[in-house]
């Protein structure tokens, strides 16, 4: 038997955001060995224990009680948040919890004190922390290759063909009460935490909203400006919708000396456009390495577990994101410009 200090892990859900999470274990992160996973519908829980030699529980206080494992990776409905990592850490458990920590603020604070109080780790999975055209951007801004930023613009978008809702229960993020918002609070956090990393913290937003996919209580577009604490003014559009999107930049930084632009379609390649480089030099593909983010954020948990490394983001920082969302909605509701802090 190997001698390698080993990370004992439950997955808590065991939906499709799991299936990456194990993927990524077994690629990036091999000193975490799951021994346990938790879901409520029993042939989720047969099939994940099926996949990782693990043993099967239908609720986290069953788990808790009889399982055989260190740390917990929570990867629940957001309303869920609260209670599943409120447990993990009364019991002196390590805590893997899927962004946003939770659905408000007043809910992350509670969280965070049971954390402190437990003196285990604690980290929030944002995997944009993680992608590599977010660092290869960050080394392009810092090495001065684009001057001063002037500003910048974050664009996501998922296609959805506006059909009609199939018959029984809508998924979980299509009710407020479950998700705490919409494609803002959700999927957008990934292009939030860029624009964070490269231009520092936000400090107020003004935005609109809109609902194209009428049968989800939250948002399904938003159009926003953030103006960052440093003054810089940046876009951040989001959208469900639409069967075919065209082409285009997921994220673009102005600078005084040029711009780095990563592109949405195609190779999906990162540009930077600069006085030796006018037709733009490409320095990676991000399909390349995004893939990879599931299991770079799992290894940064299990080296903070088993080596005492600091995470690449503490659970305080992850709250930008939410903060900018919840900011954002009550923007879409006074129609004025919003603190996020």
């Amino acid at each position: 038997m190997s001698n390698t200090p080993q990370l004992t892990l439950a997955l808590v859900g065991c939906g499709g955001i799991a299936q990456q999470h194990w993927r990524g274990i077994q690629s990036h992160a091999r000193r975490i060995h799951v021994t346990a996973v938790v879901d409520a519908d029993p042939d989720r829980a047969a099939k994940m224990a099926a996949q990782t030699g693990a043993q099967p529980f239908a609720t986290l206080e069953d788990a808790l009680q009889r399982g055989d494992f260190d740390a917990v990776d929570i990867m629940l409905p957001h309303h869920e948040h609260e209670r599943a990592a409120l447990l993990a850490f009364a019991a002196g458990k390590h805590v893997a919890l899927e962004k946003p920590m939770s659905t408000s603020i007043e809910s992350c604070e509670r969280i965070l004190a049971a954390a402190r109080r437990a003196g285990t780790v604690f980290m929030v999975a944002e995997q944009a922390q993680h992608w590599p055209d977010v660092h290869m951007a960050q080394q392009v801004i810092r090495e001065g290759r684009i001057g001063e930023i002037i500003t910048a613009r974050a664009a996501y978008s998922h296609t959805m063909a506006l059909t009609p809702v199939p018959a029984g229960p809508k998924p979980w993020r299509y009710h407020l009460a479950l998700a705490g918002g919409g494609i803002s609070i959700d999927g957008g956090s990934h292009w939030l935490r860029p624009l964070r990393i490269w231009l520092g913290e936000v400090d107020e937003v003004v935005a609109a909203l809109g609902h194209p996919v009428a049968a989800m209580e939250g948002e399904s577009l938003a159009r926003a400006l953030l103006r960052f604490r440093s003054g810089v003014v940046a876009n951040f559009d989001a959208i469900l919708a639409g069967a075919v999107h065209g082409a285009g930049d997921e994220f673009r930084i102005t600078g005084t000396l040029g711009e780095i632009v990563v592109e949405r379609r195609g190779q999906g390649r990162l540009l930077v456009y600069d006085a030796a480089n006018p037709q733009g030099e490409a320095l990676l593909s991000k399909d390349d390495g995004r893939r990879d983010a599931f299991g770079l954020e799992l290894r940064d948990f299990e080296c903070a577990v088993l080596d005492g490394a600091p995470l690449a983001a503490s659970p305080e920082y992850s709250l930008g994101e939410l903060r900018t969302a919840l900011a954002m909605y009550r923007s879409a509701e006074t129609k004025r410009w919003e603190r996020v802090w």
